[in-house]
């Protein structure tokens, strides 16, 4: 099962994609892919729809109808990062390996669909690439006590593309916020996968390509800190709340890591990753 928007930037249409890949209208549950659709068993009830035969039949955005597809949530209320997550990226940067969870905050409103237009912003010259796994929380979490809770708390998974611009994050100030949260900034879907439905999520394969070349080919197995202990991190220093995205974190790869000189993005350039299970993403780059 696949939960997904479909439509124009702000008038997105709510859908589901069942196991045999046919396509289902889900405004008869919801009028939209919320916080408070997840929280109140939206899943569950989803599921249950599709069995009794209560969705009806879309047109596929795959199959012609021309149908932009976008964040599969709704805006959330936050978007909190994990920052040096994964051992070789660590290491490419030349950091240390972090004792706990290096967070930061990305600002919501940077959230776009998988296939929509990023902008290079203006004076920028290290805009980057980050695959990364995205995990929408569908249950409050504060003060959680062991992993187990944490996992609890996760309504399903998805790809995020965590674009950065370095100068801004590690050059303007030292605040990694702002060469983060620049505009179309966060890619996310094209889909959203229930965690029941995701298997091991610490066995999960990122990769990521730039106009053809290969640059990132990473596993969710060699992150520092597990998506659990990540969720069982933040919560005590925040409220996670249902619909809020938590980005974990990218493998080896990316031009900050490069020999010089460095590959940034340009306009013009074309980014496609993906994640096993959690479907693919492509975008093309513009100038803001």
């Amino acid at each position: 099962m696949q939960l997904l928007r479909l439509g124009d930037p702000g008038s997105e249409a709510p859908a589901v994609r069942a196991g045999d890949g046919t396509l289902h209208d889900l405004r008869p549950l919801t009028a939209d892919i919320t916080g408070a659709f997840l929280a109140a068993d939206g899943l569950a009830r989803t599921a249950a729809a599709l069995a009794a035969g209560e969705l009806p039949v879309l047109a596929d955005p795959g199959d012609g109808s021309g149908l932009r597809v976008g964040a599969p949530i709704a805006q959330p209320g936050k978007i909190v990062c994990i920052g040096l997550n994964y051992r070789d990226h660590a290491e490419e940067t030349g950091a240390e390996l972090p004792a706990e969870p290096v967070m930061f905050m990305k600002a919501p409103d940077t959230l776009v669909g998988p296939y929509d237009e990023v902008l290079v912003p203006r004076r920028s010259v290290k805009t980057d690439w980050e695959v990364e796994l995205g995990v929408i929380i569908g249950r409050t979490a504060r003060y959680l006590e062991d992993h187990e809770s944490a996992l609890a708390c996760v309504a399903g998974y998805a790809v995020s593309h965590d674009v950065s611009e370095r100068e801004f994050q590690l050059e303007r100030g030292g605040t990694w916020d702002k060469g983060k949260s620049c505009e179309t900034f966060n890619p996310l879907g094209p889909y959203l996968v229930p965690a029941s439905e995701v298997g091991d999520v610490q066995s999960l394969s990122l990769k990521l390509s730039v106009n053809g070349v290969a640059r990132q080919d990473g596993s969710t197995k060699n992150m520092i800190f597990s998506v659990a202990e990540c969720i069982r991190y933040l919560s005590q220093f925040l409220v996670l709340r249902p619909g809020d995205l938590i980005n974990t974190g990218t493998p080896a790869g990316v031009a900050l890591g490069q020999a010089e000189p460095k590959p940034y993005l340009r306009a013009g350039d074309v980014v496609e990753l993906e994640i096993e299970g959690l479907g693919r993403q492509r975008q093309t780059f513009g100038q803001a």
